[in-house]
């Protein structure tokens, strides 16, 4: 069948097998080169694999729960949206959560994946206790911290290259809402984005929308939106009563591609001049909740065929913060310059606290930016590219579609590190379509 990641690009005809046991997966994995796939929202081909593409979405039980520490048991198949309906009416949520809640716990791990609070919390991988791992030999092994310790900390982060990962044990966080304290704090540049970001790195959740197509004196115009979770004494007397009861947004569907040449220079530009706008009239401090904070695109089912039917690419890097200033200032003046403008542009700050052995985060800030595919955007990509190399900045491969392996070693020097892990682990039964292009 034909597959592709988030960005449908590249599509490609895969034999994808949906087994429902853990001998079925064993059988699997002993045919050979074999990839793990979630819900499919890595938005390349991190889970393709032309002959032996494993779907996980069957293997989708919660196991156990203490209610004491937060501890919570699921087989790799559970969605993440799965976890907030069970859990956050009795008053807990996931202590890291990526920008969609339509990704599996099990691509959580193998993606080690950020959110808005990575600047003070880290990412998932480190509220992970223990995973169950299927491993080259159809051995499952228990790993934690303490127990196969190397190849705990390789599979976080490890894009599913070092086994097939069965059941995760993670702890969840207390709340006592279901609302968000939101601040939202206009920046007319990124200096001032910057500065307000620093200014409140003690906010638990942090992110900005960013004009990417913005020039001169407004290069890098932002919205900050700082958020916390609301405790009861937050909350209006209205919804003191039911703190978790929170409005069902409707979801709404496009219904079909974009016509080609829809997001161009000119639509995004004024699409991002209105936007910003908006963001100044809301400024201050707004009650909003979990849904709309964490997940607004969300709302949008299928939101990637806005892009047209070629599919979408995201460039998603990561600055250390001694070049932070100078690459971002590089990579928006290069963007804004070539005219391929994305509206949807984030930048977060990023904290020094270690993932996995592969993980994308490092101490500086993260740009991720979406482009309708073309052979213009892909020739700034390569641009991009060598701005980030440049800077010292790194790649994220969950949201990787076209980079070479020669750009990866050239910005990521555990690569080594990881591959002779990989030898030494017998994990060449794992392979995706994206790790033969970058050679992992």
């Amino acid at each position: 069948m034909m597959i592709s990641g988030w960005g449908r690009y590249p599509r490609q005809d895969c034999v994808v097998h949906s087994p429902r046991s853990e001998a079925d997966l064993r059988g699997l994995v002993e045919r050979g080169p074999a990839i793990a796939r979630g819900n499919g929202r890595g938005y390349g081909d991190c889970a393709q694999q032309p002959a032996n593409t494993v779907s996980m979405l069957k293997l989708n039980r919660m196991l156990a729960f203490d209610a004491d520490t937060g501890l919570l048991v699921v087989e790799a198949g559970v969605l993440l949206a799965e976890v907030i309906d069970a859990f956050l009416p009795r008053g807990w949520f996931p202590p890291v959560t990526p920008g969609t809640k339509f990704v599996t716990l099990g691509g959580m791990v193998a993606a080690d994946v950020h959110g808005k609070n990575h600047h003070r919390d880290g990412s998932f991988g480190r509220f992970v206790a223990w995973l169950d791992l299927l491993d080259g030999t159809g051995e499952v092994r228990r790993c934690s911290a303490q127990s196969d310790p190397e190849l705990f900390a390789a599979t976080i982060g490890g894009m599913g290259l070092t086994g097939v990962i069965l059941r995760v044990a993670f702890h969840l966080q207390r709340v006592e809402s279901g609302w968000i304290r939101q601040t939202t704090l206009p920046a007319p540049d990124l200096d001032t984005a910057m500065r307000l970001f620093e200014d409140h790195a003690d906010v638990p959740y942090s992110v900005a929308w960013i004009d990417c197509l913005a020039g001169g004196r407004s290069l890098g115009r932002s919205a900050i939106m700082l958020g916390e979770h609301a405790v009861a004494a937050d909350l209006p007397e209205a919804l003191r009563m039911a703190p978790f009861r929170t409005p069902r947004r409707k979801l709404r569907n496009v219904p079909f591609d974009a016509p080609a040449g829809l997001l161009n220079g000119l639509t995004v530009r004024a699409f991002n001049a209105v936007y910003y706008r908006r963001q100044v009239m809301k400024r201050g401090l707004q009650l909003v909740d979990w849904d709309s904070y964490f997940y607004p695109l969300d709302a949008l089912g299928q939101w990637n065929r806005i892009y047209g039917g070629r599919g979408l690419l995201q460039f998603q890097c990561a600055l250390p913060l001694a070049s932070a200033r100078a690459g971002l200032a590089e990579l928006l003046a290069a963007i804004s310059a070539s005219g391929q403008g994305s509206f949807l542009a984030v930048l977060k700050r990023l904290g020094g606290l270690p993932g996995g052995t592969f993980s994308f985060p490092l101490d500086g800030y993260t740009l991720a930016l979406d482009f309708p595919v073309s052979a213009k955007v892909l020739a700034l990509m390569e641009r991009l590219d060598a701005i980030v190399l440049a800077h010292g900045g790194r790649f994220y491969l969950a949201k990787d579609s076209r980079m070479s392996a020669a750009t990866l070693r050239a910005s990521d020097r555990r690569v080594p590190q990881f591959l002779a892990l990989r030898q030494a682990e017998g994990a060449a039964a794992f392979a995706s379509s994206q790790s033969e292009r970058l050679e992992l």
